[in-house]
């Protein structure tokens, strides 16, 4: 269905940098009301009828199978070995044309598909937007829940990573962006059938899943997003492409993974000339997601739909404003 990136070995210093993502989203992502639901309790894997698997093959290696829990009264995926996209499809009635790919974050270890994933699909597909929730595949962590959370708590120990370089960053994702680049053919190769516009396919990612998004834009090749949407993920410079897609960021001041790193990215965007929006709220932690707060970082998703709108994205003859050209 689609190429895969070539074979590229994964850095440690990389996997210690997913692992502190994953660490501190889960001791900030939750609301200060629900502190006490951060235990990571084990659920049966949920029935996920419109799951479509994406033909990337198992995870190579993979020798624990994918299992689920619930956090902070949402649901995780871990041990995905094989991947695969959801649609969530909007009213034929309103339906724009507009596609987005989401991508959940959670350290490439761990997968919010509750609160980065089909919250944020659902809510898109109410305004017009046909969402595909992507459940990409993970480094593989202990089958049981005490051994899983322990060896977070030891990478946690570790201390903070060094800053990622973004070329580093994509050697190490091989698996994931094959995921990603699968997701963009498969809602192309089907786009009548789902009233898709194959030119007004995006990706959203939070965290990670950010970080996956920033990567398949970078490393070029097919997936080609229209458009793309950074939330609390990294912010380091990178080498922007001469036709980079209009970028959509939002992070919390508070964020204690990467609010104190500089704004690179934005700065490179904009020293290439191309479109790119920041909202920096003030409170919101790392993870915020879909989850009510009594913070601005609560509206980020409002203003992505009118960023949409802006671009044109929400307009059914397919207009689309100068400033994404």
């Amino acid at each position: 269905m689609t190429s895969t990136p070539r074979a590229l070995p994964r850095t440690a210093a990389f996997a210690h940098a997913a692992a502190w993502l994953f660490a501190l989203a889960g001791l900030s992502a939750v609301p200060a009301a629900r502190a006490q639901d951060d235990a990571m309790v084990p659920i049966a894997i949920p029935a996920q009828p419109d799951a479509i698997e994406l033909g990337t093959g198992a995870l190579p290696g993979a020798g624990t199978a994918e299992s689920w829990h619930r956090q902070y009264e949402r649901v995780f995926a871990r041990n995905v070995t094989v991947a695969t996209l959801t649609p969530f499809l909007p009213d034929p009635a309103k339906a724009t044309g507009t596609a987005v790919i989401v991508a959940p974050g959670g350290g490439f270890r761990t997968l919010s598909m509750e609160n980065e994933g089909w919250d944020v699909a659902r809510a898109l597909a109410d305004r017009g937007v046909a969402a595909f929730v992507l459940k990409y595949r993970l480094n593989q962590t202990p089958a049981e829940m005490k051994a899983f959370e322990q060896s977070m708590r030891e990478m946690f120990a570790g201390g903070p990573p060094r800053r990622m370089d973004p070329a580093e960053a994509i050697a190490g994702l091989g698996p994931q962006i094959a995921d990603a680049r699968a997701a963009f053919a498969l809602v192309r190769e089907r786009a009548g059938e789902w009233g898709v516009d194959p030119q007004r396919i995006g990706m959203v990612g939070f965290s990670a899943g950010a970080m996956l998004t920033m990567a398949t834009t970078l490393a070029g090749e097919e997936a080609r997003p229209a458009f793309i949407a950074n939330i609390y993920g990294p912010l380091a410079p990178v080498a922007v492409p001469a036709d980079a897609p209009p970028l959509f960021i939002a992070l919390a001041a508070d964020d204690g993974l990467f609010a104190n790193s500089g704004f690179g990215l934005v700065e490179s965007w904009r020293a290439a000339g191309r479109p790119v929006e920041f909202h920096f709220y003030e409170q919101g932690g790392h993870g915020f997601g879909m989850y009510p707060k009594t913070t601005t970082s609560t509206g980020w998703f409002d203003a992505y739909v009118r960023w949409l709108s802006m671009h044109g994205l929400l307009d059914r003859d397919g207009r689309a404003t100068a400033a994404a050209d």
